[in-house]
């Protein structure tokens, strides 16, 4: 299944985090936390303005970015969890 995100929404899979600590301590799944960071799968054309003026977004496919706990909305997507979040809903991307 293809999804292609309207407007300013970015369709974003949150990257899995270490399992192990750095100091060699084992994180078990009930003590983890979901990752606040992600890989931008797809954008969309962006935003327009009240004058038809259509804005692109500063965030391209592939980039990794960093998001809020409880932003966007999740869905399934081939049996792989995304999210679709807003570009405002984006905190910064990862260099």
């Amino acid at each position: 299944m293809n999804v292609r995100p309207l407007q300013d929404r970015l369709l974003v899979r949150r990257l899995e985090e270490a399992t192990v600590s750095k100091g060699g301590i084992i994180i078990p799944d009930s003590a983890k936390e979901r990752p606040l960071t992600g890989s931008v799968i797809a954008v969309g054309a962006g935003k327009r303005t009240e004058d038809g003026v259509l804005v692109p977004l500063d965030v391209k496919a592939g980039d990794k970015v960093l998001f809020g706990k409880y932003a966007g909305s999740e869905i399934r997507v081939d049996g792989v969890e995304h999210l679709i979040l807003r570009e405002d809903e984006v905190l910064g991307v990862v260099e």
